[in-house]
């Protein structure tokens, strides 16, 4: 069986953006609230980061926890990874997640500025420049026969939907407005002419964009 390149719970906001402008450390998603972005997420009971019991079934839940099934690699793109611009001033930022980000697999960061890879518990992280193509063929034998996910942000997977490389995508359209920043769509009709796809609103607010390839 193929190995897919796959989107998983992707939000955007109901204009096409998933950030915001003026990304800093303080704001990864810089002018968007991501409690409001992503409160769909938040208020499962699959959320990976639950601190406290209970949490949203049906629908959201359901997604939520398909987020690592089946997957064997991560690829992000530069500023999903971190905040700075231009090259490395301080290799002692491993990533807004801590001593156990929740990848649990190796991740493949697109960067114009390399550093060595590095591992925090169970996820290594390698820095790439390589072209989506070659950097989908490392991320593959590196999952082992699983599928890679590609993580985000919009402008990288605009990057690998230009290059025809992604083969599912689970898009959720909040119900909010950004305005400017890092852009998916200007409407998800824009990826019809190559994907099949359900349109699912749940009752979280959120409508739920299910693509897979013609």
């Amino acid at each position: 069986m193929d190995q897919l390149l796959r989107v998983q719970n992707f939000t955007v906001s109901r204009d096409g953006f998933g950030a915001g402008e003026g990304q800093s450390l303080e704001r990864p998603f810089g002018s968007a609230d991501p409690g409001q972005l992503m409160s769909w997420l938040l208020a499962t009971a699959g959320f990976p980061n639950r601190s406290e019991p209970g949490g949203s079934r049906g629908l959201d839940d359901v997604l939520a926890r398909d987020f690592a099934n089946n997957i064997g690699a991560e690829i992000m793109g530069a500023h999903k990874f971190s905040p700075h611009r231009g090259p490395w001033r301080d290799l002692e930022w491993r990533g807004w997640w801590g001593d156990e980000p929740p990848f649990h697999t190796p991740v493949f960061v697109l960067t114009h500025h390399l550093r060595p890879s590095f591992t925090l518990s169970d996820t290594t992280f390698h820095f790439t420049d390589e072209d989506p193509a070659t950097v989908l063929a490392r991320a593959r034998d590196a999952a082992d026969g699983r599928d890679v996910r590609l993580g985000g942000g919009a402008t990288t997977i605009r990057e690998f939907l230009d290059a025809d490389l992604v083969d599912t995508l689970h898009v959720a359209v909040a119900p909010l407005e950004i305005g400017a920043g890092a852009r998916l769509w200007t409407s998800p009709d824009e990826l019809l002419d190559r994907f099949h796809c359900d349109v699912v609103p749940s009752p979280s607010g959120v409508t739920h964009h299910l693509f897979w390839r013609r």
